[in-house]
């Protein structure tokens, strides 16, 4: 059954439309909203809000669009509850430990190889690096990761090229020279 297909019977009254859309696509969007947060918890809170949104306001969305719909919902609430968490920067934050950080990069490090990938993918510019993880990570066409970026798909195409480009060379630098 597709994406559309659960929405279209949470639309029409079967709550198991909802509860599978959440199980498929919420620890993935917790994961790329932490990327904007660095904070697990506020990440969950915000892929909530998400299908809040989604199933309060229940937008018409058309075949095949749903991931980038729920993707695109996600980086405006991340941008938009970061540049409020900017405001309450105090003093007091400097003495806390990053434990938050420390629980995604122990989730994502496994290994020597995927360890040496992540930083690598935080030296990237962060266009580039959106584009890859919606592209590679994530599965999304260019168009879907377009809609989600706000770019077009000739820019996605290009951000995709260089980032992979930029990849290479930081890969290079930490010994890995067999990155496809």
């Amino acid at each position: 059954m597709t994406d559309e297909e659960y929405y279209r019977r949470y639309l029409d009254g079967d709550e198991t439309g909802l509860s599978e859309l959440m199980e498929k696509y919420g620890s993935s969007l917790t994961l790329y909203i932490s990327g904007y947060l660095h904070d697990v918890h506020e990440a969950e809170d915000l892929m909530i809000e998400v299908f809040s949104y989604l199933f309060t306001k229940k937008p018409w969305i058309r075949d095949g669009g749903l991931k980038a719909y729920l993707y695109q919902s996600a980086r405006h609430m991340a941008l938009r509850h970061r540049s409020r968490l900017r405001c309450r920067f105090g003093l007091e934050d400097l003495a806390e430990e990053p434990e938050e950080e420390a629980l995604i990069e122990e989730v994502v490090k496994t290994g020597e190889r995927n360890r040496t990938l992540h930083l690598c993918m935080e030296r990237l510019n962060p266009n580039y690096r959106e584009a890859l993880y919606l592209t590679y990570f994530e599965g999304m066409s260019y168009l879907q990761a377009a809609k989600v970026m706000g770019k077009s798909e000739k820019q996605i195409t290009n951000m995709v090229y260089r980032g992979k480009q930029s990849l290479r060379v930081l890969l290079a630098k930490e010994g890995i020279t067999n990155a496809e």
